[in-house]
């Protein structure tokens, strides 16, 4: 184990990663290691652009989905599991608790307000990975490993198609960093593109 006075933020970020590699590579909802790897990714980049903390907002992102509800029986255990990893690594308290206040915020479904530009950036950033071409092909991903129905005419409540109406178009409104606005408007018109072309292939028209 490398002491904390020589481990470096860096040092610490590549331990993160590779644990989350570890832990999410071939997970089949969408909330894969691939998943995350975008979501820093991208928070990187906004935070770059925002002049927000880099280092907090990409380990945020690498731990964002740890513990989280979906993937737990609807159990919650994002604190607990954050704290394990970032003690191991002799991360000082103060940015643990910096860590896990984003990820708390983090989640469309727990209707937190993001507070600091850390979390905000952490948010959009997941939020875009739920919208465009990804966004979409997660949607199905998702569905399928719950063995939820594509689309229903009948009953549309819980299928796949349902949850664009839900959770995705609601995004675009949703943005709180300037980048995240201008990228969300351009993958909410694919969305939309997507659904008028899946609408006129459901109901038989050429």
């Amino acid at each position: 184990m490398i002491s904390l006075s020589i481990m470096t933020s860096q040092q610490i970020l590549d331990s993160v990663k590779q644990t989350i590699h570890q832990q999410f590579s071939g997970e089949g909802t969408g909330h894969d290691y691939f998943h995350i790897e975008r979501v820093v990714n991208v928070a990187v980049q906004i935070a770059t652009k925002e002049n927000a903390d880099v280092f907090l907002v990409e380990l945020a992102a690498w731990l964002h989905d740890v513990g989280d509800y979906k993937l737990h029986n609807g159990i919650d255990k994002s604190e607990e599991l954050i704290t394990g990893i970032l003690h191991v690594l002799d991360v000082p308290e103060k940015t643990i608790d910096k860590v896990i206040e984003i990820v708390s915020q983090v989640s469309f479904s727990k209707g937190k307000m993001a507070e600091s530009i850390e979390a905000k950036i952490v948010q959009d950033a997941d939020r875009l990975d739920a919208l465009g071409a990804i966004g979409l092909a997660r949607v199905f991903a998702y569905g399928g490993s719950k063995q939820r129905e594509i689309y229903n005419p009948d009953d549309p409540a819980g299928t796949s198609i349902q949850h664009f109406y839900d959770k995705l178009l609601k995004l675009r409104e949703k943005m709180n960093t300037i980048s995240g606005k201008a990228i969300a408007r351009e993958r909410h018109v694919f969305l939309e593109s997507f659904l008028q072309q899946f609408y006129k292939e459901w109901n038989g028209e050429l």
